[in-house]
């Protein structure tokens, strides 16, 4: 299953529908990118504003270690030409949409990177800048690279190279974790209503979305469509 797909004229993310036979409640997956066009945060916002309740990734608090590292995306919308923006500029709605966000503190997140990648921790704080310089000179064309894809039970060798990183595994394992037993929480006491909970994350945390929904409750995707998350020029 894809969740987001890159091919020779444009990035396109994946909104998946989650149902499970006997009752009425749904999952509807957003797939994000830290950066796209405001066409596409635009057209997510109003798909948001027909849902029940948001369950939103967002690392709470602040972190001068986490502010260096984000810079690896931050800098891409400087260029004036690029037509991309942060996924931060677009809010989410928040009036009449109950809003859960589970996720990390930054502090603690950096902590985490910090023990699995012990000696390399340095680096990567003075690396992160760089490809942000690199990723906003390119513009969009930078995300035409297969490292962008994000699919469940990746079969190519660098998907698992990735999967097994340390750096994935401080980023994704304990945010994953959390956030499936958020959704856990919201279908043991909300499961025979008929909402719609959007599950607004990044792209990487989606597949342990599907296999612990699917593993714990037996939600299965129904529905797909694809948005353009850019064109590259």
């Amino acid at each position: 299953m894809l969740f987001v797909e890159v091919t020779g004229y444009a990035v396109r993310s994946a909104v998946i529908t989650l149902r499970r036979r006997g009752t009425p409640m749904t999952f509807v997956l957003f797939p994000m990118v830290h950066v796209g066009t405001p066409a596409f945060y635009a057209e997510v916002r109003r798909r948001l504003d027909s849902c029940d309740m948001v369950v939103a990734e967002g690392v709470t608090g602040r972190s001068r270690q986490a502010g260096m590292l984000t810079m690896a995306y931050r800098f891409a919308p400087r260029r004036a030409r690029s037509g991309l923006v942060l996924q931060n500029d677009v809010p989410l709605p928040t009036e009449g949409i109950p809003v859960v966000e589970p996720d990390m503190a930054a502090a603690e997140l950096m902590r985490g990177i910090h023990r699995s990648l012990n000696w390399q921790y340095p680096s990567l704080l003075l690396l992160a800048p760089l490809l942000g310089l690199w990723f906003a000179l390119r513009g969009p064309a930078a995300f035409l690279d297969e490292d962008l894809v994000v699919e469940d039970f990746p079969t190519s060798r660098r998907a698992e190279a990735r999967a097994n990183s340390e750096l994935r595994h401080a980023l994704l394992d304990e945010r994953d974790a959390r956030l499936v037993d958020a959704l856990s929480q919201i279908h043991d006491e909300r499961h025979h209503e008929p909402i719609r909970v959007a599950v607004v994350y990044g792209a990487a945390h989606m597949p342990a979305v599907v296999r612990g929904l699917l593993s714990r409750y037996e939600y299965r995707p129904r529905d797909s469509e694809w948005l353009t998350v850019c064109v590259p020029h």
